[in-house]
């Protein structure tokens, strides 16, 4: 659906983005990350067609971006940081303007602008001035025009941002439904909203791909090594020296209350070595389970 090979921008001499490679299977909601200044306005600008790239390809939905830009924007909808809206129209006016100009049939146009306001639960401000709305409804329309003509990819840049966390719910319950008819790409700096929609990640620093993949790959990259967790019915005192003693074994945490989080050295799988371990003293295990690094420990440790 999309494909990202080699991608380069230059603003003059600054090096915007850098050998950017990635790809988005359809149906897929990707969460693309970095900090501010990393590129990631500029990746979205270019999959847009706001701007050329400087060299590398960006195929979306087969055509290219350089040499295609005009049947890319028929599959394009684009949400950029801050929504392109006319102040000074209502909602229904300002969405009939922008389905005329993205080339619906005349036909099509009334059809396509009542789904995108039921999509958006825009019904209850379609005949308002967009001046007079709050945030989060000049966000929803703002979605509401990248996605009038139906198209295959939705580019979200910071969909959320600057709204309250009702808001934030809301728009993240629109994106979500969007979802299951749309392949997504979605910039965000909240980590927790990456990890309730988004399976597969892209994270980006100073222009270059740091990291391309699921969460729990990029959980089991960025640790080093594998955690388990495990809980005991009584453990006696050095519960965690004893086990730290063990082949494989990198660090062992004592939680308190019977928990204890282990650290295994990467390649080595030493659970039934501890399960043994434990069962051969009598502790009394309770449970075992593995323990996965969060998103933000992820992007901390790239990132650094």
């Amino acid at each position: 659906m999309i494909e990202v090979i080699n991608l380069v921008k230059h603003y003059g001499e600054h090096v915007g983005i850098q050998d950017i490679t990635f790809n988005v299977d359809k149906g897929e909601v990707l969460g693309f990350l970095g900090p501010n200044g990393a590129g990631k306005t500029t990746t979205m600008r270019v999959l847009s067609c706001y701007m050329p790239p400087s060299s590398g390809i960006a195929r979306i939905c087969g055509f290219d971006v350089f040499e295609e830009s005009l049947e890319v924007r028929k599959k394009v909808g684009y949400l950029p940081e801050h929504p392109p809206l006319y102040l000074d129209h209502t909602v229904m006016d300002y969405l009939m303007f922008v389905v005329e100009i993205k080339g619906v049939k005349k036909d099509k146009r009334r059809v396509f602008l009542d789904r995108a306001v039921e999509k958006c639960g825009l019904g209850e401000v379609k005949n308002r001035l967009i001046a007079n709305l709050s945030k989060g409804y000049k966000q929803r329309v703002g979605i509401a025009q990248a996605l009038i003509h139906e198209p295959e990819v939705l580019i979200l840049d910071e969909p959320t941002i600057g709204l309250d966390p009702k808001q934030i719910i809301e728009i993240r319950e629109l994106i979500r439904a969007l979802g299951s008819d749309h392949t997504i790409i979605l910039s965000t700096h909240i980590l927790q909203e990456v990890t309730m929609l988004c399976k597969r990640v892209v994270i980006i620093n100073r222009g270059r791909l740091v990291a391309a993949d699921s969460r729990e790959q990029l959980s089991s990259q960025a640790a080093g090594v594998t955690r388990v967790s495990f809980k005991l019915r009584k453990p006696p005192d050095g519960v965690a020296d004893s086990i730290r003693a063990l082949e494989g074994i990198k660090d062992v945490e004592d939680s308190g209350n019977g928990n204890f989080i282990v650290e295994m050295l990467q390649g080595k799988d030493t659970r039934e070595l501890i399960a043994s371990t434990i069962v051969k003293n009598g502790w009394g295990l309770l449970e075992m389970k593995p323990v996965s690094l969060s998103l933000e420990e992820i992007y901390v440790k790239l990132i650094a």
